[in-house]
């Protein structure tokens, strides 16, 4: 499994095809999800926007107003450099600072959304998740999204570990 590690100035991960693949479309899937016009009450378009006020709604919407634009553009600035630098042959990938801090940030995005629409909170233990959904069916889309960020959280964690050393 693709991990990143750290060489001098750069993030490093070599990325098999399958890897490249699977992460080339939930970033896609991401930037679909961004693009054109979101719907605000999707529960994933919510997460990734929250309410800075949510005890004060006009404050919230005005502030929405002012932000919304140029938080969506960067968002798919970040998921577009993914998908720019990631070929979907894989190969390895180098990345400074600022590319590894977009990619970080896109994976987090990703993560998000998938988490969101999985139904996955902060203290949901995935392991626990992904083996009770193979115990249940062993060939459902479950365990294929469940094992998807389960990936994405580890590559996301080495690429921290990466930035951290």
């Amino acid at each position: 499994m693709t991990m990143f590690r750290r060489s001098g100035e750069e993030c490093v991960a070599t990325f098999a095809p399958q890897e490249a693949q699977v992460l080339r479309q939930c970033v896609a899937e991401l930037a679909a999800l961004l693009s054109d016009n979101p719907d605000p009450d999707d529960p994933a378009v919510e997460r990734l926007f929250p309410d800075v006020y949510p005890e004060d709604p006009e404050e919230a919407a005005e502030f929405r107003r002012l932000t919304e634009e140029d938080l969506k553009a960067a968002k798919l600035d970040q998921a577009k450099t993914v998908l720019t630098d990631l070929l979907e042959s894989g190969g390895e990938i180098r990345l400074g600072e600022e590319k590894a801090d977009m990619w970080l940030r896109a994976l987090t995005d990703v993560r998000l959304a998938l988490g969101t629409r999985l139904g996955v909170e902060d203290e949901t233990d995935i392991e626990a998740e992904l083996d009770e959904a193979v115990g249940r069916d062993p060939t459902s889309s479950r365990v294929g999204q469940l094992s998807v960020y389960a990936y994405l959280s580890f590559l996301q964690e080495s690429l921290v570990g990466a930035l951290m050393d």
